[in-house]
């Protein structure tokens, strides 16, 4: 690899590293300093979390329309983390309900470009070099891991768990000067939603993998919120609480190696349905309160779920769509799980949080996600049928 693209490669993957610290810094911890350190009700904080994924469905196509429409991606890129740091800082000047809702709109409104237009960058960038897009996308995950560790231990010194608000902001920031040295690529070409819509939603398999996607990732995806208060509720501390995630989201990356063998051996709606009954095992084993150490022990079914789940459901929606329309088919199908899905389940989650309890909350999860297991079975059923139909 010339010095020039490992220099780019470099800078690229420290993005990634620096963006997902803050992501993994601020977000894991925020509902249990919502509930501990300001004594908001579970109504309030499910409201505040389930913010983010609602401004990913509407200004993440925003975002990609100013991206295009001024060919200036990386400026885009390096404006919006920066604005998304700066406000986070508003967690610390108000510990009134309706000023940390306004604080987390403004974060997400301006968070919702990072991801979208970093990837569209990476993307196209090592598609030229013939670079491998994992190995960069790999250090987003190390970094989101090793922030809830670090801040799990650092909240419970003498900074206390403000530390939380301050890590984002200095990450968004860094993250906005490197932004400047990405690859000057342009954004990919902006989708025309409404020619493909009507394609789409006529194939009956693309709409109950949707179903499926909101069921199975939606839940994995709030856990993120709720996960937190859950180890609390054990008996774990802030340090306790990094500890797991680090644990559950490290697991990932040895399955999402091996996915692809397991895809290409049991089919791709076989990996999808082990990913979910993955989910609904780990869920319904929280429902029975376990101790601190089994928490810690079946973290790793994180690695199982998210780790198979997302290539397969990738790859699934790329096989079944139209080759003119599959960018469109993994948009809507990103909007489904990371947006709606995430919303709906943080949602509601924060209901049943305040109404029952946390362990009632993964009932919840695992009922979702049985029914996302028992989709990928019709989908399969509706394979077979096509199969003896040729």
């Amino acid at each position: 690899m010339e010095k020039t693209v490992r220099n780019q490669v470099f800078t690229l993957q420290g993005f990634y590293f620096l963006t997902f610290f803050g992501v993994g810094s601020l977000y894991p911890l925020l509902s249990v300093y919502l509930s501990e350190s300001v004594g908001l009700n579970g109504y309030q904080i499910g409201t505040i979390m389930s913010i983010g994924p609602i401004m990913m469905i509407f200004f993440q196509p925003v975002w990609g329309m100013v991206s295009d429409s001024t060919n200036r991606p990386t400026q885009v890129l390096s404006f919006t983390s920066l604005v998304a740091g700066i406000f986070a800082l508003g967690y610390l000047v108000t510990d009134l309900y309706y000023g940390i809702l306004l604080t987390a709109i403004l974060v997400a409104v301006f968070q919702s470009a990072i991801i979208p237009v970093s990837d569209s960058i990476s993307l196209k960038y090592t598609s030229k070099v013939k670079y491998n897009y994992g190995n960069i996308r790999l250090f987003g995950s190390l970094g989101f891991g090793v922030a809830v560790y670090v801040m799990g231990k650092l909240s419970e010194g003498f900074i206390g768990p403000t530390i939380i608000f301050y890590t984002f902001f200095i990450c968004l920031v860094l993250s906005a000067v490197l932004a400047f040295r990405f690859p000057k690529e342009r954004a990919s070409a902006k989708l025309d939603l409404k020619a493909g819509m009507k394609e789409l939603f006529g194939l009956k398999k693309f709409l109950i993998f949707l179903v499926v996607t909101f069921m199975v990732f939606g839940p994995n995806l709030a856990n993120n919120t709720y996960f937190g208060l859950f180890v609390e509720d054990s008996g774990g501390t802030y340090a306790g609480i990094g500890l797991a995630f680090l644990i559950a989201v490290l697991s990932e990356v040895p399955f999402m190696r091996i996915a692809g063998s397991w895809i290409d051996r049991f089919g791709l709606l076989s990996v999808a349905a082990l990913a979910g009954a993955a989910s609904m095992i780990r869920w319904l084993f929280y429902f029975t309160e376990p101790s601190l150490w089994l928490v810690y022990s079946s973290a790793v079914m994180q690695g199982l779920a998210i780790g198979l789940f997302v290539p397969a459901g990738l790859r699934y929606i790329r096989e079944i769509t139209p080759a003119h329309i599959t960018a469109t088919a993994v948009t809507i199908y990103s909007a489904i799980g990371n947006g709606l899905g995430n919303w709906f389940s943080t949602f509601v989650g924060g209901f049943i949080l305040e109404t029952f309890s946390i362990y009632a909350v993964y009932l919840f999860f695992a009922f979702l996600s049985m029914i996302g297991i028992l989709l990928c079975f019709v989908l399969m059923k509706e394979e077979k049928k096509q199969a003896l139909a040729y």
